[in-house]
């Protein structure tokens, strides 16, 4: 793929996962723990990451967490966002040789994982409240939930933009 392809593909799943962020910020949780959605912009970074590597991928990252925290939420999100997203693209990155394609749906339940341990991290650091660990359990299990559901999705998406 020349770089102009690769370019214009990292901009379209730039706006796409943007558009999956904002729309999903405004989906309330039907759990009682904060902090628990399904990540569904994630689909796009892992996508981003098997096709177009590593540094586009983060720049991908960089601005769907700038842009949507504009959007949304302001700093604190930004905060809390950037911090579970440089954990899991961490993940990501460092495992996305090690896995082929079909089992994705790893990489992103570890990413998931580490996203959620990134911001709860986070949260203790800005609050000082050391209780907020007690969320760890539920957010470990959402966490390996959503993370096999996105791998799968991404599994899905990355086959068929293959295709094309």
């Amino acid at each position: 793929m020349s770089r102009s392809k690769k370019l214009v593909l990292a901009a379209v799943l730039a706006a796409a996962a943007l558009g999956i962020y904002v729309l999903e910020s405004q989906i309330p949780s039907p759990l009682p723990v904060p902090g628990i959605k399904l990540g569904l912009a994630n689909i796009i970074t892992l996508t981003a990451m098997a096709l177009l590597g590593r540094k586009l991928s983060c720049a991908t990252l960089a601005l769907r967490l700038l842009l949507g925290s504009m959007f949304t939420g302001g700093f604190s999100a930004l905060l809390y966002s950037a911090a579970g997203g440089a954990a899991a693209f961490a993940v990501m990155a460092g495992l996305i040789g090690l896995f082929p394609e079909k089992r994705l749906w790893v990489i992103s339940a570890l990413a998931a994982i580490a996203h959620n341990a990134a911001q709860l991290v986070c949260a203790v650091l800005v609050t000082g409240t050391t209780g907020l660990f007690w969320y760890a359990p539920a957010l470990l299990i959402s966490a390996i939930l959503t993370g096999v559901f996105t791998g799968i999705a991404a599994t899905f998406l990355l086959r068929a933009l293959k295709k094309n």
